[in-house]
């Protein structure tokens, strides 16, 4: 994608953590910028935020999970504003711990919200990013995609599927001929947004901004780069897994303190 000014990007999540961030920094390249998130007020203030610096946007009720809502927000969104130009599927939940310590109603709630949200909300407003000059694809995934995650089995296993959801879209559309639309997978380490708080960042890492991880993802999107890794160590993961023994991969997942990188787990505390 060329540019972003006068582009219509809807952000799913993007009350607060990274989406509040990927609103802010797509609304300073011109982007119109709609907020869809469970938390209505949140989204609200976001959307005064931007328009209070100059730019422009719009604030959505949506829960992700609700196949109805969804076809309604793209519908105002159509008759309101016209087609989105960009789709960033960022909505995400967590819930650490051992597997089985964790009740089954959070294990299929992360799956329901991390995976099949991401395929619904892609379903409903795939067709219009097809329609337009350029257009481009954003699902945000996570590092635990490529390895699994110890007190994080659902949560690794969710964004597992949304990376190879994203490159079977990113293939699809080249094989249909629509190379105008750009897809690209966020794989970010731990995020300091509060769904990770107790999570320990990997050795030689700190924990990401969202900030850091919006401006990485927009500069993707203007790139057309299809997938983003932060920190190094992330890239570095599938390259080893490719080449090692699985023990010795193990060994050296062990040795960066992965696999008990979510054991303090917490997650974010009620006010």
């Amino acid at each position: 994608m060329r540019h972003l000014a006068d582009k219509r990007v809807l952000i799913t999540g993007g009350a607060s953590g990274i989406g509040r961030s990927l609103a802010m920094r797509f609304a300073r390249e011109g982007a119109e910028v709609h907020i869809a998130d469970l938390n209505e007020g949140a989204a609200d203030e976001v959307a005064r935020a931007i328009s209070a610096a100059g730019g422009r946007a719009r604030a959505w009720y949506l829960d992700v999970t609700d196949a109805a809502r969804i076809a309604d927000v793209r519908r105002k969104i159509l008759d309101g504003s016209g087609p989105i130009d960009v789709l960033v599927n960022n909505a995400g939940i967590v819930h650490g711990g051992a597997f089985l310590d964790v009740p089954l109603d959070r294990h299929l709630a992360t799956f329901h919200v991390n995976t099949l949200a991401v395929v619904a909300v892609t379903h409903a407003f795939l067709a219009d990013l097809v329609a337009r000059p350029e257009a481009h694809l954003v699902n945000i995934a996570s590092a635990a995609g490529f390895a699994g995650l110890p007190f994080g089995a659902t949560y690794a296993a969710s964004k597992w599927a949304v990376i190879g959801f994203s490159e079977s879209v990113r293939l699809e559309l080249r094989e249909q001929g629509h190379r105008h639309v750009g897809v690209t997978t966020v794989c970010p380490g731990y995020v300091g947004t509060g769904m990770f708080d107790g999570a320990r960042a990997l050795r030689l890492t700190r924990i990401l901004t969202p900030e850091r991880v919006a401006d990485l993802t927009v500069r993707a999107v203007l790139a057309n780069r299809e997938i983003v890794m932060t920190p190094w160590v992330v890239a570095l993961g599938p390259f080893l897994k490719g080449i090692l023994p699985r023990r010795a991969f193990d060994w050296v997942a062990r040795l960066f303190g992965a696999p008990t990188s979510m054991a303090s787990w917490r997650g974010r505390q009620p006010r």
